[in-house]
């Protein structure tokens, strides 16, 4: 379920160790791995292909607002996913979902509400007068 092939958009730019916590609010570009510890908001700059990778040992005490997530560890706070969410076994969510595509392992727990909206339409597929 979680064996992909790494793909151009999971190209990882910025990886926080175990070891390293961080307090304050994190704005990243790209692929952002989370293996230590953030208590704030964990926000990307306008970028469709920005990815959050969160490992087992990884937490987030903040909101999460990205395009797409890969969640093994755990976050406290509302998930807000242009695009993608994956759960993985390990994952646990306190606080709300919003997601246009889910995919939850078995294991995972989600301690909130699960908001689907619609993707987003591309630019270039905009109706034209």
């Amino acid at each position: 379920m979680f064996r992909r092939k790494p793909t151009k958009q999971s190209k990882i730019d910025t990886l926080i160790g175990p070891k390293t916590r961080i307090n304050g609010d994190v704005i990243f570009a790209g692929g952002f791995h989370l293996d230590g510890y953030i208590n704030g908001n964990v926000k990307s700059e306008d970028d469709a292909h920005a990815l959050l990778s969160v490992s087992e040992q990884g937490c987030v005490e903040g909101s999460v607002s990205v395009p797409s997530i890969v969640l093994n560890g755990v976050v406290k706070g509302d998930i807000e996913a242009q695009n993608r969410v994956e759960l993985g076994p390990q994952a646990k969510v306190h606080g709300n979902v919003h997601y246009a595509v889910i995919e939850t392992a078995i294991g995972a727990q989600i301690n909130g509400k699960l908001i689907h909206h619609a993707l987003p339409r591309p630019k270039d597929a905009e109706p034209k007068d």
